[in-house]
This record gives C-alpha cells, sequence and structure tokens, in this order.
C-alpha cells in the first residue's frame, strides 16, 4: 500500500508542477461550461415562451429540466472526456520511457501491478477535480427547477466510470509507445471505436447486434443518464479497467524480460 501510495503522490506531482493538468482542467471547464450554458439558455427560452403559449405547455417533455438539460449535459461531458482525456493518459508511460526513467522505475522494489495502479490513481484524481468543477453548474439547474436528484447523482456515477474506463485504456496504450503524441492519438481512435460501435449494432444481425452493444461504451452510459443504476453497467466498466490493467501488467512484464 506505501509503495502504491508513493506512485500515486508521484504522479500527481508531477501533473501540477507542469502545465498539463492546468491545461486540460481548463479546457474541460470552458467546454463544458459552453455546453452547459447553451443548453440551460435554450431550455429558458422555450420556458418563457411556454408562459404565452398553451400549445407548448402541453408539451410535458420540453419543460422537463431533467430531460431538457440534465440528460444533454452528461451527454456534453461523455464528449468532452472523449477529447481531453487521451491528453492526461498520453503521458503516464510514455513519458517514463522517452526520458529514460522507466528502466529505473522498474528496478525498484515495487510491484507491475503498484506501478500501473499508481498512474491509474494519479490520472484518475486529475479527472476527479475535473468532474468537481462542474458540481456548481448544477446548483444554477436546483436553482431554476427542480430535476431529479437521482439522475444528477447516477449520471455522475455513470460519468466517472465511463472516465475510469478511458483512462485505464489510455494508460495501457502508452505503455505500448515512447511518444506521447502517438499515445494520444491511438487512444482517441480507440475512444471513438468503442464509441460507434454502439450505433453500428442497429444494423447488425440479432446475435452481433447484443455483442457491439455490450462492448460498446454509449448503452451503458445512457441507461445512468435516463437514472437508472444497472449492475451489469458497473460490472461491465469494471470488467474494461480490470482487463486494461491486466494487459498492461502483460506489457511491462514483457519489458522486464526484455531487459
Amino acid at each position: 500500500m506505501r509503495n502504491f501510495l508513493l506512485i500515486l503522490q508521484k504522479e500527481l506531482r508531477s501533473y501540477f508542477n507542469s502545465p498539463i493538468a492546468y491545461v486540460v482542467i481548463a479546457m474541460f471547464l470552458a467546454l463544458s461550461g459552453y455546453y452547459f450554458y447553451n443548453i440551460f439558455a435554450s431550455f429558458s427560452t422555450i420556458s418563457f415562451q411556454a408562459l404565452s403559449n398553451p400549445m407548448l405547455q402541453r408539451q410535458s417533455d420540453l419543460l422537463n429540466i431533467t430531460e431538457r438539460v440534465v440528460r444533454p449535459f452528461f451527454g456534453s461531458l461523455s464528449t468532452t472526456m472523449l477529447i481531453l482525456l487521451p491528453m492526461l493518459t498520453m503521458r503516464t508511460f510514455s513519458e517514463e520511457k522517452k526520458s529514460g526513467t522507466m528502466e529505473l522505475l522498474l528496478t525498484y522494489p515495487l510491484t507491475d501491478a503498484q506501478v500501473i495502479l499508481g498512474k491509474f490513481a494519479g490520472c484518475l484524481g486529475v479527472f476527479s477535480i475535473m468532474l468537481l468543477f462542474t458540481v456548481p453548474c448544477f446548483g444554477f439547474v436546483l436553482a431554476w427547477g427542480q430535476p431529479e436528484i437521482g439522475v444528477i447523482l447516477s449520471g455522475y456515477l455513470g460519468v466517472f466510470l465511463m472516465g475510469a474506463a478511458f483512462i485505464a485504456l489510455g494508460t495501457l496504450i502508452s505503455a505500448l509507445t515512447e511518444n506521447q503524441i502517438i499515445a494520444a492519438v491511438l487512444t482517441f481512435g480507440c475512444l471513438i471505436l468503442f464509441f460507434v460501435l454502439g450505433y453500428a449494432a442497429a444494423s447488425a444481425d440479432p446475435g452481433m447486434r447484443d455483442f457491439l452493444n455490450y462492448i460498446s461504451f454509449t448503452p451503458h452510459f445512457a441507461k445512468f443518464a435516463k437514472g437508472v443504476i444497472d449492475s451489469s453497467d458497473i460490472i461491465y466498466y469494471f470488467l474494461f479497467m480490470f482487463v486494461c490493467v491486466f494487459l498492461n501488467m502483460r506489457v511491462l512484464e514483457s519489458k522486464r524480460w526484455r531487459g
């Protein structure tokens, strides 16, 4: 446990001693704030129009703040994460290889699991800070409406689990190359693939459709955004992270074997 905490502390220090964390957090907040402003402004416009238009008042879904603001905002967060999280994960192992400190790290009395989980937790810590800064957005929602609190909480759980899965995959890809740009591009490409598989499932055979829907991120995240917490979706994300960590351990193991 002590070794894990030392790696975690080292990772957090390296993030905040460089501009990476500040740039990514600033971009994340700028994009999420922009999306929230547009979503909330659109809802406010429709709400004012409904005051003088009885036809709009009968369409309850147009005036449902949970459906019109909360769920779309979580959807926009997932898109923003898709773009920015590869910028966080690209340096986890690639930087160690590039600077030549990877060999030194592997000579320390550390297990591969401690190194991988420490770096994973460090990146997840930065991501958690990013999410915390979005909480004030829902202060406006609570001040101007009555959203379903359960949907907000489940939405954050879904975003957190999806982000953790993104980070696990990005950390694995970073361990495969010493070029940070290549690591970021490959991570982004793989994440896009796992996103679009859910859309491709619509035109697939029934058996393949179920498989594609299961391995895709989007069907699992959609339930959280609706306020539904299904154990199968939680298991999916933890299984995805476990597979990425397991493969990452095999990569480091081969690195040790090659010397």
